[in-house]
């Protein structure tokens, strides 16, 4: 196959501050499906990825295990290193924020912002969230805590190095502007425009002096680099970026990246921050960046405070791990977040993998064992049945190319399965059972089994990508080749007269789920949860009863705030424009002692649409956003527990 040129492909890099669950296990194997196709296609990869090994966090948490903060991350490092490894991931390098080469070149780089003056020394008073080592304004909290992760913010000041953001701000929306497949998904992108860039971007903090353990400044050693532009920055030092200019020729043929990966709650720094700080290196920007979203336990995001976690080696010792990457991998939507569980992972195994694929492959190499000792041979005597069986079968590569082109990993995996489940209606459509009864038909009985094994091998080969393992079982099973990339969209390359294995092996066991739930039970036992001491509450006054006609005179709907500004003349009223079903309504509102018009945006709010129109302050309102008040007064806008379109009846 003719080369298609270099891809350079990166995962976020994993803080090293514990184990990650299979949460963040998510990411390093979508990364790895996407890396192997890429090289399926015949693209020369560059898989990087790695571990970030600074910040306050990490000194805490070592402090609490006494120990230094090295050999901390030295144990935690080796211990995600050995999870991407049981994975089956192919990442070509693995790098280490504190690596000798990555802090020499951070120190460098951050010497060479604060000549260009994009970097200047000032102090920082805020409210700081520890875990996510962010300093927040009254204004971006919510519900009082830090926006990213929910937990306690604290207040803190003290001396830091700050870089110019708003000196890049127009550059980089120009740049998303014109390059509309930079951000993906297009939600991402709208996101960062909406709530950062447009609003006007604040100068950030890049040192940090409350703390020791990261990499110092070295013109100004009592500063630690902050965690950000430190991280961030191994996208290019991993492949040999030089401060000084020496790059390596690794460097000079990998960047700028084609796909940065990454989790959703950390899209900000790497749509907005990293493209700032390549700017002012004058490196170009990487081609794409990816937000996916989050696998989540539940109804929830794992976490070790609430019990939810599972761990990828756990699952892989229950599953498998062809089992694990296939469920993660399938399971998870474009957009929006998927869910992971026990049951759910017995569901799929049963159903995809054991029946669906499993099954066919043990059947056919059954049959052509029982009918023909092993030996699949093409007689070319065909019906009209098989045309659509080939048709499928050769047009399922393009599908799966375009899928992956999109970065769509589990629909391309669903049209892989679609040939599965074609092979199987072609079973159930030429019976071979009945075909084996007749001498006459034996011809017909082993041009059907040809075809099965060629159906098989195809989608065999284009799972190679997902399944590594499985494919290689499968073809192995066949005594088929891998079929040349450029070649999947033709039928036939299956070689005429080979042998089957004798004895075919179970792919995939049909699994009890109580069987499976007695043993996580034995691992671990249910936890009695204690009696949560009961929140506060409030008593207000009770109005008068209404009849169910009464009610349902009001039409509540969801409502996605697309745009929203302070009234003029008004220290209380914010006009928002609000989505509602196809049409937009602005609504007035006298929310903003508690928000700030940027905070309003993208958020999906509950919307009494039926309210006679009347003006505010002067300007027209055209329905009510519903809030909640406590005691103090304080206001929170009311919105839907899960994902809802705009104009969904609320009911």
């Amino acid at each position: 196959m003719a080369g298609k040129g270099k891809y350079y492909i990166t995962t976020a890099i994993a803080y090293a501050s514990g184990k990650p669950h299979i949460g963040n296990t998510y990411e390093i194997v979508l990364a790895d499906s996407i890396a192997r196709f890429k090289r399926q296609e015949g693209y020369d990869v560059f898989f990087q990825t790695g571990t970030d090994e600074h910040g306050q966090k990490i000194e805490l948490k070592a402090n609490d295990a006494g120990t230094t903060p090295k050999k901390y991350v030295d144990q935690v490092a080796g211990t995600i290193k050995d999870i991407w490894d049981l994975m089956n991931t192919s990442y070509d390098k693995f790098i280490r924020t504190t690596d000798e080469y990555h802090e020499k070149q951070v120190q460098k780089i951050f010497k060479k912002l604060y000549d260009k003056g994009d970097i200047y020394k000032s102090s920082y008073e805020g409210l700081y969230c520890t875990p996510c080592e962010s300093f927040w304004t009254e204004s971006q909290l919510v519900d009082g805590k830090c926006p990213d992760c929910g937990r306690e913010v604290k207040p803190a000041k003290e001396e830091a190095y700050f870089f110019k953001m708003s000196k890049y701000a127009d550059r980089l929306i120009e740049h998303i502007n014109t390059h509309p497949e930079f951000i993906q998904p297009v939600s991402r992108k709208n996101e960062m425009m909406n709530n950062f860039l447009l609003p006007g971007l604040q100068d950030l903090c890049v040192s940090r002096t409350s703390f020791k353990w990261g990499i110092p400044v070295d013109f100004d050693p009592k500063h630690v680099v902050y965690v950000w532009l430190d991280a961030l920055t191994n996208y290019i030092t991993g492949i040999g970026y030089d401060c000084d200019g020496n790059h390596t020729e690794q460097f000079h043929k990998n960047w700028p990246a084609d796909l940065h990966l990454i989790g959703k709650d950390i899209i900000r720094f790497h749509t907005i921050y990293w493209p700032i700080f390549l700017m002012a290196l004058d490196l170009p920007l990487p081609r794409q960046v990816f937000g996916h979203p989050w696998l989540l336990q539940g109804d929830g995001k794992m976490s070790k405070s609430k019990g939810n976690v599972l761990y990828a080696d756990e699952l892989v010792d229950f599953f498998g791990v062809d089992a694990v990457r296939y469920f993660v991998l399938h399971e998870m939507p474009f957009d929006n977040d998927g869910v992971i569980s026990w049951d759910l992972l017995v569901e799929r195994i049963n159903s995809d993998l054991a029946n669906t694929m499993g099954n066919l492959v043990n059947r056919t190499i059954s049959m052509s064992n029982k009918y023909f000792d092993g030996i699949v041979t093409s007689t070319g005597v065909t019906e009209d049945v098989d045309a659509e069986l080939k048709k499928v079968a050769t047009a399922t590569k393009d599908t799966v190319v375009a899928k992956m082109a999109d970065l769509r990993v589990a629909d391309a995996m669903t049209e892989i399965f679609n040939l599965f489940k074609r092979c199987n209606k072609y079973i159930d459509e030429t019976t071979p059972w009945i075909l084996a009864k007749d001498d006459a038909t034996k011809p017909r009985l082993a041009e059907v089994l040809y075809n099965l094994v060629e159906g098989i091998s195809i989608g065999a080969t284009l799972l190679k990508s997902f399944m590594p393992e499985t494919s290689a079982k499968i073809l192995a099973q066949l005594n088929a080749k891998e079929i040349a990339f450029d070649e999947l969209d033709s039928f036939g390359h299956y070689v005429s007269g080979t042998k089957v294995t004798d004895t075919p092996e179970i792919l995939f066991a049909r699994l009890d789920i109580n069987e499976v739930m007695a043993r996580v039970n034995e691992l671990h036992p249910p936890i009695e949860e204690e009696k949560k001491e009961e929140g506060p509450v409030i008593d207000i006054e009770p109005k008068a009863e209404i009849t169910f006609e009464d009610f349902e005179k009001m039409q509540f709907q969801v409502g996605e705030i697309i745009a929203c500004e302070a009234v003029p003349k008004s220290k209380k009223l914010l006009c928002s424009q609000v989505k509602i079903g196809s049409s937009v309504r602005q609504i007035v509102s006298g929310i903003h002692k508690d928000y700030e018009p940027e905070q309003m945006v993208g958020k999906k709010v509950m919307v009494l649409v039926n309210l006679k129109p009347a003006k505010l302050a002067g300007v027209l309102s055209e329905g009510m956003i519903l809030c909640a008040e406590d005691e103090n007064g304080k206001l929170a806008v009311v919105s839907p527990e899960k994902d809802m379109p705009a104009g969904a009846e609320i009911c």
